[in-house]
């Protein structure tokens, strides 16, 4: 998730670039906005080189050429469409007053008139200031519009007064960022093993079996589950996806691979989701030579080995209860196969999916599933983002895992 934090001119500018890094902390990619003010209190180059990304300081470019001014000036409109959310920490009370006025006079407060994202403030300065009038009437009518304010600490403030008006903590910050979000730590403390994409069986050195699963699910589930405070190990077979930051990556190729990283790693995890598009079958015989073009051919087959039920069938420790989850991709009777399939492999939860429906199949951005559950309750979710269905699933785990 991206989202924009906007620094203004007060002395606890320099606490920006700790709240930068606790940010990061949880996945999110963070645009640093400064207003002309901040950079006399902390210079970009340090938000640059924390981010990786170029810090925007003014509404215009510098350069002279007129594309790169049309550029700049109407970048404040892309940066509002593609942030989750807009934070300003600290926020002063000329922000304060700029937002609550509809003041739009530079990049920061055109971006927070422009974008439809949530806002949070963190409010930072003089006690006197932060009680004024003026500038509760303003954070009143911030409130009524939606923004979220956190409000400073009381303590010694940097004028040497002692009152309300330090920047709040940066740890109250980030869990306010996170709740508005709705990202949340209920995966802090487990272990997360979860398989992606398709495996892939040889026939000879320059063909194979395999299916169309593009890991697009899996990924999504071992990101989800990362930002939801998670250790995730993602045992993948070959796919074209960015792996998500943070996880424990094991590539494999066959389903034998993936049966042995599977089972070395299932006895550390509190959660094991099998998403991958396992294939059922393998050459009974493989040849070391290209197989020649010799008119037809008859091809045996045997089945691969069945990972998923070979877990199902594990004993458990009593003190290390597993929440094994498995996935089915069915074209008919998915209720039917769902349920046969739930109870054969020994699974808490089987999450079903038609992938002849639109939107459903492989190598698509959403999805479209009922989870299986093995008391009885069948959860059906509407099409939506993978990464979204990722999270319903990890709730119910959540349940589960209890």
């Amino acid at each position: 998730m991206k989202i924009a934090l906007g620094v203004t001119g007060g002395v606890a500018a320099y606490k920006a670039a700790e709240l930068v890094r606790r940010l990061q902390q949880e996945k999110l990619d963070v645009q640093v906005v400064m207003t002309r003010a901040a950079q006399q209190f902390i210079t970009p180059l340090t938000f640059a080189a924390l981010t990786g990304q170029k810090v925007i300081t003014d509404m215009f470019s510098a350069a002279d050429s007129a594309p790169a001014n049309v550029e700049s000036a109407i970048e404040h409109i892309a940066v509002a469409q593609r942030i989750d959310l807009l934070l300003v920490a600290p926020a002063t009370a000329d922000i304060l007053g700029k937002f609550a006025h509809g003041i739009a006079e530079d990049f920061l407060t055109t971006l927070y008139l422009a974008t439809k994202a949530p806002v949070v403030v963190a409010p930072a300065m003089n006690v006197n200031m932060w009680e004024h009038p003026a500038t509760q009437q303003n954070l009143a009518a911030l409130r009524a519009r939606g923004v979220n304010v956190v409000d400073p600490d009381e303590g010694y403030l940097a004028c040497g007064m002692t009152g309300s008006g330090r920047l709040a903590a940066t740890e109250t910050i980030a869990r306010k960022v996170c709740d508005v979000l709705g990202l949340r730590h209920d995966l802090a403390g487990q272990t997360v093993l979860v398989t992606a994409g398709p495996t892939c069986e040889d026939i000879d050195p320059v063909r194979f079996l395999t299916n169309r699963s593009s890991g697009k699910m899996g990924y999504a589930l071992a990101e989800a589950a990362g930002r939801r405070g998670a250790r995730v190990v993602l045992v993948s077979g070959p796919t074209d996806l960015k792996i998500p930051d943070g996880v424990d990556w094991v590539p494999v190729r066959a389903t034998e691979e993936m049966r042995s990283a599977v089972l070395d790693r299932a006895r550390d995890a509190n959660i094991v989701i099998m998403a991958a598009a396992v294939a059922d079958y393998r050459a009974a015989t493989s040849h070391d030579k290209k197989m020649k073009r010799e008119g037809s051919i008859t091809l045996d087959l045997e089945p691969t080995p069945d990972i998923l039920a070979e877990l199902g069938r594990a004993p458990q420790d009593a003190h290390h209860r597993r929440v094994l989850v498995g996935f089915a991709a069915e074209t008919d009777r998915v209720a039917e196969n769902a349920r046969g399939k739930l109870e054969r492999k020994g699974a808490d939860m089987i999450v079903a999916n038609d992938v002849t429906q639109e939107g459903a199949g492989f190598d698509t951005d959403t999805n479209i599933v009922t989870m299986y559950l093995r008391d009885g309750r069948e959860i059906a979710l509407p099409k939506m983002s993978k990464f979204d269905v990722a999270n319903r699933i990890l709730d119910q785990v959540v349940i589960l895992a209890r």
